[in-house]
């Protein structure tokens, strides 16, 4: 006689949430007590937000998963997406199908909330691909010796050109805390608007309160920058988390402050773009890419997805699609793709000569800027005409990247 088949229902604020501490343990390793309390509140968070699923059988957790809200930039619009994380299963009930019942679950009401699009860091990818997830972008951690942050390299333009309209000692950096957490919001979304970023999210306030109040962490605040770090390694180096700006006299301030710390610590981890100025900053070529995970991504309402992202201004195209997707079938079907202007759009057509044929994961990795001829070859496009492949190329490219986990 097989076992009964779990029960999926979102936890609530009656549900123990030390069994699901202890799942996660299970899942991922434990934790240090900070860090321990750090996981409960954010949980309880999510459980009071309506983001978490929990498996159960026969009353006891066997599994959960849950999403953040948060907001994706896509060549500088910020979408709302879903951040997928926690996907967890006890041990003992590995293999019985209960994390595909909780994600397609998930999807189900990341998709009945209205989100256009959803994010993950897989720990494994054939489940998340068989419902139509797909890379998409990577977590860079390059390296640097701190001494190399020292003395940047020096600039081409006047240097009145980099601190126009600041005062003469530079941009007042100010500690930021839970309170702040709306500034900080607006100044990273400020920052990834300017520079038409690809794949970063910004955090709703109520998570970032609870990130800025970690004692560990060390935030600073200017009217257009950002800068977030912690100690690594006792004090032999410095782990960037953030260190964003609008301004050029901003970036190189942030770097700056960074670089103080070289008479202490030996390097300098940060989490950075690969278009970062980081790159660019130094005089020998010292930074390297010291960590990439990768990231998938889900197009979860397509043509809510089109009309939120961003777009080149000087791209236009008009392209027929026909889109397979057996989890999500509103995306499924034939369909006009237009940009114009900057903007996108994605309305319902009958048949059409020379279409491109994408599933749901190769609608993601198109939306995230792979290269069709790309798709192609990994199997997740046919049909389509070579013009049509170079339009949609200009209208998608994009070096997504994150400078967050979750």
């Amino acid at each position: 006689m097989g076992r009964p088949e779990p029960e999926i229902r979102p936890l609530g604020p009656a549900d123990d949430l030390g069994a699901q501490l202890d799942l996660g343990a299970r899942a991922f390793g434990t934790a240090s007590p900070a860090r321990a309390e750090r996981l409960r509140q954010v949980l309880s968070l999510l459980i009071e937000q309506g983001n978490v699923l929990g498996a159960f059988c026969g009353g006891r957790a066997a599994g959960s998963a849950a999403f953040h809200d948060t907001r994706q930039w896509w060549h500088g619009r910020a979408v709302p997406m879903a951040a997928v994380s926690s996907v967890k299963v006890a041990p003992e009930d590995r293999g019985r199908g209960i994390g595909r019942a909780l994600m397609t679950a998930l999807l189900r009401q990341i998709a009945g909330r209205g989100y256009p699009l959803s994010a993950l860091y897989p720990a494994t990818m054939p489940l998340y691909r068989s419902l139509g997830w797909e890379l998409a972008g990577g977590m860079y951690t390059a390296v640097i010796p701190a001494r190399s942050l020292r003395v940047p390299a020096p600039p081409d333009v006047p240097a009145a050109a980099l601190t126009s309209g600041m005062p003469a000692d530079g941009p007042a950096l100010r500690r930021a805390g839970p309170g702040d957490a709306g500034a900080v919001v607006s100044v990273r979304s400020q920052a990834h608007e300017a520079a038409r970023d690809c794949g970063p999210l910004t955090w709703d306030a109520a998570t970032l309160r609870l990130w800025l109040a970690d004692q560990d962490l060390y935030a600073y605040l200017c009217d257009d920058g950002f800068l977030a770090y912690r100690w690594e390694d006792g004090n032999q180096a410095i782990a960037v988390m953030a260190a964003q700006g609008t301004s050029a006299g901003t970036v190189r301030a942030l770097w700056a402050h960074v670089a103080s710390y070289g008479s202490v610590a030996e390097k300098v981890y940060a989490r950075v773009g690969p278009a970062d100025a980081l790159w660019w900053l130094g005089r020998e070529p010292d930074a390297d890419v010291a960590h990439r995970e990768m990231w998938m991504l889900r197009v979860v309402d397509a043509p809510a997805a089109i009309a939120a992202r961003g777009f080149p201004a000087a791209v236009s195209l008009t392209v027929p699609l026909a889109i397979a997707d057996a989890a999500l079938p509103g995306n499924a079907g034939r369909w006009r793709l237009a940009v114009a202007d900057g903007k996108g759009s994605l309305t319902r057509q009958g048949a059409a000569a020379a279409q491109l044929e994408l599933g749901a994961r190769g609608l993601a990795a198109l939306y995230a800027g792979t290269p069709v001829t790309t798709l192609r070859q990994a199997g997740l496009a046919s049909g389509g005409r070579p013009d049509d492949d170079a339009a949609l190329d200009a209208a998608f490219a994009a070096a997504p990247y994150m400078l967050d986990t979750f």
